[in-house]
């Protein structure tokens, strides 16, 4: 059979009249519903919608340099007007193949003003497109693909994993082809940021939490498969007032995720003030600023050791070894063997006992660290047996 879903149920409707469907079908009391509330028609079954959303975004005139460290798969050649902030709302939480989405939110930076002599304001541009029945499918998803292009890059939350597969699979059931684009999803970033911080990494809690954002009276966003399938059952003014309620947590989703994006974006920017505006995990972004660009990354992970970060001091020490700067070095891995976290203190006289045995070649000062390891250390700690090689291997030096 050929042709798309949309003309093939068109088809069995045309042969089987007599058929009905399990549930409602949108009829014209629908589409009038929610064109009064500024929605249009952008295809069979499907409409759009399109404001303004959120307040003000601020971001640097010019995108960071180190914004790919803070976010994979942004670099400091992407323009913000490039970014195309993508969330869905589906028919269920799974994933699979019987799972389609039936509203789609995009939002855009659009240029405001200037903020200052580094920093720009965007405001976000918000489209919407919502699916009101089944056979709507292929012009819904046709809409959809229309938001793309050569030059966007994605941004989402949990995206790659979830909405990216949920589209590039409607496409297929629908004889389209999927759209081609570079992607940041922020969801793994937020957790290097805010893991240690927070009881979750939600976007709601991050939102709440870290950037002050009131979403008081928002819907769950799992919900969104109950209130559409209830909508087809029977639509009323009550489930036409639930399903706008979903489409207004659908927009809140894209300009909250902008506002994580601006957080991000500051960070990378210059991390060290973003500290007094933005409660996040600078010792974690330092320390993987390091392993990605030595440095730049030094400098951060030397400031997040002299804040109090006993896990960056250690790397800043062996950063300082490396460099042939042992004095400097041996000092901070002291500083990390007094920090009464066990772990790490251990991991900081065990380096101190290498370099007193190999470059200081005073064996009776390696087994002294040796030995304070050891007494640090859990009997199934998997670092035990080395520390006992070490104090055996020294004591047979000093005989």
């Amino acid at each position: 059979m050929t042709g798309n879903l949309r003309d093939r149920l068109k088809r069995i409707q045309l042969v089987k009249p007599a058929v009905r469907s399990t549930h409602h079908a949108a009829g014209d009391s629908d589409f009038s519903f929610f064109t009064g509330q500024g929605w249009v028609s952008a295809g069979y079954l499907t409409l759009r919608y399109e404001a303004a959303g959120g307040g003000d975004i601020v971001l640097p005139a010019t995108m960071p340099e180190a914004a790919g460290i803070v976010m994979p798969g942004i670099t400091n050649t992407t323009a913000y007007e490039d970014l195309l902030f993508f969330d869905l709302e589906t028919s269920g939480l799974s994933g699979g193949a019987g799972t389609l989405a039936f509203l789609a939110a995009f939002g855009r930076l659009i240029p405001a003003a200037s903020a200052g002599p580094k920093t720009t304001r965007y405001k976000i541009h918000l489209t919407q497109y919502l699916l009101l029945d089944y056979p709507g499918e292929s012009d819904f998803v046709g809409a959809m693909l229309g938001e793309f292009n050569s030059n966007s890059t994605i941004v989402s939350y949990n995206g790659k994993s979830f909405d990216s597969q949920i589209l590039k699979t409607r496409c297929l059931m629908n004889g389209m082809i999927p759209p081609d684009y570079r992607h940041a999803d922020l969801l793994h970033p937020a957790r290097r940021l805010w893991k240690k911080i927070l009881p979750d990494c939600s976007q709601g809690t991050i939102e709440t939490a870290i950037l002050g954002i009131d979403r008081t009276g928002d819907i769950p966003g799992a919900m969104a498969p109950e209130i559409w399938f209830s909508f087809l059952k029977n639509a009323n003014d009550d489930t036409h007032a639930a399903l706008l309620k979903i489409a207004e947590h659908n927009r809140r989703d894209i300009t909250g995720l902008a506002a994580i994006f601006s957080a991000m974006t500051r960070i990378a920017s210059d991390p060290r003030a973003a500290t007094k505006a933005i409660n996040f995990d600078l010792e974690s972004l330092a320390i993987r600023w390091y392993a990605m660009s030595g440095t730049t990354g030094q400098k951060l992970l030397q400031y997040a050791a002299e804040t109090g970060h006993h896990r960056a001091g250690l790397q800043y020490a062996y950063a300082l070894l490396k460099a042939g700067k042992y004095d400097e070095g041996r000092e901070w891995l002291l500083r990390t063997a007094s920090a009464e976290q066990p772990p790490l203190q251990a991991a900081a006289l065990r380096a101190l006992a290498i370099d007193s045995e190999h470059r200081l070649k005073d064996a009776a000062e390696a087994l002294s660290f040796t030995e304070q390891g050891l007494a640090l250390l859990t009997p199934e700690s998997p670092r035990r047996e080395e520390f006992e090689r070490r104090r055996l291997r020294l004591k047979s030096r000093l005989k």
